[in-house]
Formats: C-alpha cells, sequence, structure tokens
C-alpha cells in the first residue's frame, strides 16, 4: 500500500503507478517503511496491507460485512489457525479473507458467477487466494454432497437467505463443539434461524444486534454522536454439542 497524506493506493510491486503527483516506479522487492518517490519528485511511504485496509480497498460487489460484525464472528467462534470453514454469502469477500488471515482455510459459496469472480481476485489481492475457495451456487444445493464427501468443519458461518435450510444439517456439517454463526440484517430471519437451531439440538442459541456507536470530543465536552445509530444487523450464535 503506497500512502501519502490521506490518499492510499495498492499497487503490485514491479508495477508502475501513474498519479496527479507524478509517475512511481515500485520495486519488485519493496519493502513496508520504505519511501518511494514520483518522477515529480513527491513521496510515498510504502506500508504492509492489513485486514482493516481490505473493507476499505476490495472491489466491492455490495455491501460488505463490516469490520465490527467481522470480530464479533472471530471473537464468538475462535477461528483460528487449523481450522476448516464453511462459509455462505460470499459477496465480496470481506469475512473470507479475515477468517484466512487468521490461519483457518475456507470454502466460501456465492450465487452469483461475476460476484465469485471478483470474489477470487480479492482473495488474490489479500494474499489468501492458497486458503479460500471461492465455489460459485447454492450452498444449499451442495448440502448432502458436503455432508457426504466433506470431512466435517469447525466453523459455519451464514449471510444467506436460506440460512435455515443449512442450519438444519448443521449438526451433519461440524464437528463436535463447532460453531455456527449467521448473520441477517432482519430479525425476523434471525428468529427463523434461532427456531431452526433450538430443534436440530444446537446449544448456547443467542442473537445479538450489532450496533456501535462513535464519540464526538469537541471544546463544549463528550458524548456519543448524533449521527445516525450505527445498527447493521443481527448476529446469531450456536454451537454443536
Amino acid at each position: 500500500m503506497l500512502v501519502r497524506g490521506d490518499r492510499e493506493y495498492l499497487v503490485k510491486p514491479g508495477e508502475e503507478f501513474g498519479t496527479d503527483l507524478g509517475v512511481l516506479e515500485v520495486p519488485e522487492d519493496v519493502d513496508p517503511g520504505e519511501t518511494l518517490e514520483t518522477h515529480l519528485g513527491d513521496e510515498f511511504r510504502v506500508r504492509r496491507l492489513r485486514g482493516p485496509d481490505l473493507f476499505h480497498h476490495f472491489e466491492r460487489t455490495g455491501a460488505p460485512m463490516v469490520p465490527r460484525d467481522v470480530g464479533l464472528v472471530l471473537g464468538e467462534t475462535g477461528v483460528s489457525t487449523g481450522d476448516r470453514v464453511l462459509d455462505a454469502g460470499t459477496g465480496t469477500g470481506v469475512l473470507s479473507a479475515f477468517v484466512a488471515r487468521a490461519g483457518a482455510t475456507v470454502v466460501t459459496y456465492e450465487r452469483n458467477a461475476d460476484f465469485a469472480e471478483v470474489a477470487r481476485e480479492n482473495m488474490a489481492l489479500a494474499g489468501v487466494a492458497d486458503r479460500v475457495e471461492v465455489r460459485t451456487g447454492d450452498v444449499a444445493d451442495d448440502l448432502e454432497s458436503l455432508v457426504a464427501s466433506e470431512d466435517p468443519f469447525d466453523v459455519l458461518t451464514l449471510d444467506t437467505g436460506d440460512a435455515p435450510t443449512v442450519v438444519e444439517r448443521a449438526p451433519e456439517l461440524l464437528l463436535e463443539g463447532g460453531f455456527v454463526a449467521v448473520y441477517s440484517p432482519f430479525v425476523e430471519a434471525s428468529r427463523e434461524v434461532v427456531e431452526t437451531a433450538r430443534e436440530v439440538g444446537l446449544s448456547d442459541v443467542r442473537t445479538r444486534e450489532t450496533i456501535q456507536r462513535e464519540m464526538d470530543f469537541d471544546d463544549r465536552g463528550s458524548r456519543p454522536s448524533t449521527a445516525p445509530v450505527g445498527h447493521t444487523g443481527y448476529l446469531t450464535v450456536a454451537r454443536n454439542e
């Protein structure tokens, strides 16, 4: 990542990059912390790409899961190195990338073929293409083959309208002690997920609204921002025991 003030650009090593401040030749062996000059003498700092940068610089095919919701998924499920994760509703791929950067391997399903291709490109940008398999299709259509031919997964993450159909098979898809995490923008969908999870015997089923307020600090004092309330959706978590 090349940074100058509030400007940020993602550039591959070895590429030539042009801005209104001049042309940059990015060396193949460039390292974070170096300073590069354009042909006009303007300087850019080289910074290593980190997880939060992905949210801002991935090519988007819709509204991606925001970092605070990704953090809740990672914290609630404990995804870590060596885990296998089944994901559905890839979209931009932010969640899959974060999970893979935590050390897990991911199989993720995206119905839209064009969106799936963009997600594959985003995984390459994130440096996790070798740990994320983006499959084009609906995970609900592959449930039988997943149960029959795949080893059980450690974590199941869902951001799809047919999540209850997948949750119904969670006891077969997950290892003992594995987690399912379902994100939904609507509470009615979350209720259906909760009911299904309880019916199939998942334990510790709980739903939280994901909401966060920023703080304003000025000469008058400090208080929560009066900007619109930061609601994004509902996260349901359950465990296979």
